[in-house]
């Protein structure tokens, strides 16, 4: 199991938190709130995240054999889209 996190630097973490829960949840099986949330894209793969007032924390975890690079670019992505006003900065680290 590979499990990685990145804290990225914004004031409006649970504003993208929930953007990207209610974005995933019409194909996922998604739980959230304000301040946390979980997206089990598949058996093997799932991402938790977490706001506060300065940081919003991302936890990706994986069976994949590339250590999940794939599904990092995927959440990165997205959250640059809703994010188009700031520049995010994202250094993934394993956990």
């Amino acid at each position: 199991m590979y499990v990685s996190r990145v804290e990225v630097t914004t004031e409006h973490a649970s504003r993208y938190l929930q953007q990207l829960c209610k974005h995933w949840s019409h194909k996922f099986a998604v739980v959230f709130d304000a301040h946390s949330g979980r997206v089990p894209f598949n058996d093997h793969t799932q991402a938790t995240f977490s706001a506060n007032a300065s940081t919003l924390a991302i936890e990706l975890t994986t069976d994949e054999e590339d250590g999940g690079m794939r599904m990092q670019m995927v959440i990165a992505d997205h959250l640059k889209r809703f994010a188009f006003r700031e520049e995010l900065r994202f250094f993934w680290q394993p956990a």
